[in-house]
């Protein structure tokens, strides 16, 4: 569930402050590393990341888009970007987003994000059984891959991401912490890296909209489906102007039904007791 530009920079011109970085995110750089610069210099160098972070995400879109097979999918377009920090790569109307680097990766554990989000009351919606199998695509810090964990208990969550970065963040934080039924995967642009009718759910949680290959992508997530098996699909709500994120970060219901089923997957349910995202349910056809 990785954030855009380094994560604060999708709540618009006033951003956030990311927060300090957990223990398992924190290393002791030399030299007194940004704390050296005091509270403005690292003010400074926290900006400066986020925009490297949302300069290396629109050309990780760019890249992936231009080697897909040209007739791997329909309905991929290019066109002038429609937003600033767009990437002029659109699929079925849609414009996909740049995809956020491990530099934003305390923002994702930032204190606050349960009260936003309400991730409990989201992981409670799940209805996570011991014993399941359960694959968290676009894992990021393992937020909630470590949280499902103890639920699924003989089972195993199946973090999967794009980023190596991230990765060894998810095998720290088992090894800080002791969870041992969570596996950390490197996924591809294209395909989850998972096992043909493995998992029970797979959870996907505001990272969708930042796959630059979707429809290959979903279709791979169908396959990876058990039958009965479950897709959860977390999206910020477009529907609601309230919701304090970028246009290019949220998705419409209608939106992303009409993608999934380009993928072979059918709506079951949409849960909105989330404050700001749409809770989606979709099973394989």
């Amino acid at each position: 569930s990785a954030p855009p530009n380094g994560g604060p920079a999708r709540f618009g011109a006033a951003g956030r402050a990311l927060t300090t970085p957990p223990a398992f995110l924190r290393s002791a750089p030399p030299n007194g590393g940004p704390a050296r610069f005091g509270a403005a210099g690292r003010a400074l160098i926290a900006r400066v990341l986020r925009r490297l972070a949302g300069a290396v995400g629109a050309a990780m879109v760019a890249l992936a888009v231009s080697q897909a097979p040209a007739a791997a999918c329909p309905g991929y377009e290019v066109h002038p970007p429609r937003n600033h920090d767009g990437s002029g790569h659109f699929y079925l109307g849609r414009e996909i987003a740049p995809i956020m680097g491990h530099l934003g990766a305390s923002w994702l554990e930032r204190p606050e994000r349960e009260a936003e989000e309400k991730p409990s009351v989201l992981i409670r919606e799940l209805g996570l059984k011991p014993g399941d199998t359960v694959a968290d695509i676009g894992a990021g810090t393992g937020y909630f891959s470590f949280r499902m964990a103890p639920l699924v208990g003989n089972g195993k969550v199946i973090a999967v991401d794009l980023q190596p970065e991230m990765l060894a963040i998810i095998r720290n934080r088992a090894n800080v912490t002791g969870i041992g039924n969570v596996e950390a995967v490197q996924g591809r642009v294209d395909n989850p890296a998972l096992p043909e009718s493995s998992a029970d759910l797979i959870l996907m949680v505001d990272v969708y909209h930042e796959f630059a290959q979707p429809c290959e992508m979903m279709r791979a997530v169908a396959h990876a489906l058990k039958p009965g098996g479950r897709l959860a699909l977390v999206e910020y709500r477009a529907e609601d102007p309230a919701v304090p994120i970028k246009v290019l970060h949220k998705m419409t219901q209608a939106q992303a039904i009409a993608e999934m089923a380009a993928a072979g997957l059918r709506w079951q349910r949409t849960v909105d007791t989330l404050p700001w995202q749409h809770l989606m349910f979709f099973t394989r056809r």
